[in-house]
């Protein structure tokens, strides 16, 4: 058994930063990569590219980052565990099949595959069965809207990781496996972790929570005195060193930039926080209030002390659906009198939609400058506030009522109050809104399977 094992977090969500995972498998010693790409709405949007492209749906920039990296892994080897293969874990594992045997890596890399978690076709089947599947927070049944569903997917944990690894594999990819297990896992085959031992387990799930959100908990997004944190252009993602006792320490590589202290991984800690006793994962349910941190050095944060609660009999699924149309335009108004202008052209857009017989869900305006982020408690706006911009957002069920409003926001700048400075963006877009339907389901319904694939 190792003494030590290093995860490091490369990937908060689709779309960060690109560069990171490469540092932190070249800039210093580590065992393990998670690269987090999910988010409720990130599998909606997977689902769509599949529906267009049934090669698609799956994040592509984990490809071009396996064509990078690979050679690096295998030289090291270093493992690879995510979650990139949101809708079609398939077609990203044979992409990944296919780039090893491109960079002359056959027969050196296994790859891994996690499914399971996609029931969006056996959804109709649960309610003929009398599954019960509403939503957790108002209690609608799935009836409601189950024609409008685009993808349903359970949060499967670290089970089907572990075993992924423990039949060799040295690049994992799943669909809607949980950002926390992506980090548990590793920790469960070095150390034998057993599936019930809930302290151990907890510990290794709130390790996944604090570099879930890559730089989050390395000084990026920080509150606390963020003005000193040093070269946020290299910043560090953290990184796990891991014990078998389940005590961890929070870093990053020397030499980088950003910052690790306690209160870095304090603010982390508290995202998307609920009852810090009960976080439930499919794991184990674990207590955040148990968490003790302390520092161990420049950049270094030692956390132990951890307990954890057996999991719960079920999963929670997350349901995206259809839910209309919407389109966002703005208007930049200039002194003088700059929010009074932005407040009459919005009630001039107002009535004139009104006039047109437009029909909307919602109609929503942010003078951004003003109170866009504070609302109400920003009390009264200084009179010579030099510019404002009107953001103006409609949402309905009619597209074609959506399209009709984008064709009345850039006739205010020549029939509306003057000195509009900038229309950005130019006719605003139309665009479908995704609604997200959380529920749960009975774990002894789902069945995860694991493939290993030889390059």
């Amino acid at each position: 058994m190792k003494e030590k094992v290093r995860v490091a977090g490369g990937q908060g969500f689709w779309g960060d930063l690109l560069t990171a995972p490469i540092d932190q498998v070249r800039n210093g010693p580590i065992d393990y990569l998670m690269l987090d790409y999910l988010a409720e709405v990130t599998m909606s949007i997977l689902q769509k590219q599949r529906s267009r492209d049934p090669g698609a749906g799956y994040a592509r920039d984990f490809i071009s980052l396996m064509r990078e990296i690979l050679p690096d892994c295998v030289e090291k080897k270093i493992k690879v565990l995510s979650n990139a293969g949101g809708v079609n874990v398939a077609g990203c594992a044979e992409a990944i099949r296919d780039t090893a045997r491109d960079m002359g890596l056959t027969g050196k890399v296994k790859i891994g595959v996690v499914t399971g978690d996609d029931i969006l076709d056996r959804l109709d089947k649960f309610a003929e069965e009398g599954v019960a599947i509403t939503n957790m927070e108002t209690g609608e049944p799935l009836a409601a809207i189950r024609d409008k569903v685009q993808s349903a997917n359970v949060y499967l944990g670290a089970a089907g990781l572990v075993e992924a690894l423990e039949k060799g594999a040295q690049v994992i990819v799943g669909g809607r496996l949980t950002d926390t297990g992506l980090t548990l896992a590793p920790l469960m085959h070095e150390f034998g972790w057993k599936f019930d031992d809930w302290n151990r387990i907890s510990a290794g799930t709130i390790a996944g929570h604090i570099i879930e959100c890559g730089a989050q908990s390395s000084g990026g997004n920080c509150q606390y005195e963020w003005q000193s944190i040093p070269d946020l252009a290299n910043v560090g993602f953290p990184i796990i060193e891991a014990s078998p006792n389940g005590e961890f320490i929070v870093t990053k590589h020397d030499g980088t930039g950003g910052r690790v202290n306690v209160q870095s991984v304090k603010e982390q800690l508290l995202y998307e926080m609920g009852d810090p006793k009960a976080y439930i994962t499919p794991d184990v349910v674990a207590d955040f209030s148990s968490i003790h941190l302390s520092a161990d050095g420049e950049d270094r944060v030692k956390v132990f002390g951890i307990t954890g609660n057996p999991k719960t009999d079920f999963y929670k699924v997350s349901i995206a659906y259809s839910a209309g149309w919407k389109a966002v335009g703005t208007l930049v108004y200039a002194w003088p009198d700059a929010y009074e202008k932005a407040k009459a052209a919005d009630q001039i857009l107002r009535k004139r939609l009104d006039r047109l017989g437009l029909k909307f869900d919602l109609i929503l305006n942010e003078f951004v400058g003003v109170n866009a982020t504070h609302g109400h408690l920003a009390g009264e706006p200084r009179p010579d506030i030099p510019e404002v911009q009107l953001r103006f957002g409609v949402r309905g069920q009619s597209k074609a009522d959506v399209e009709r409003f984008t064709k009345e926001l850039a006739p205010l700048i020549l029939t509306g109050p003057p000195a509009v400075t900038g229309f950005a963006g130019g006719r605003p877009k139309v665009e479908e809104i995704m609604a997200y339907f959380p529920a749960l389901i009975p774990k002894e319904l789902i069945e995860t399977k694991v493939e290993i694939l030889d390059a």
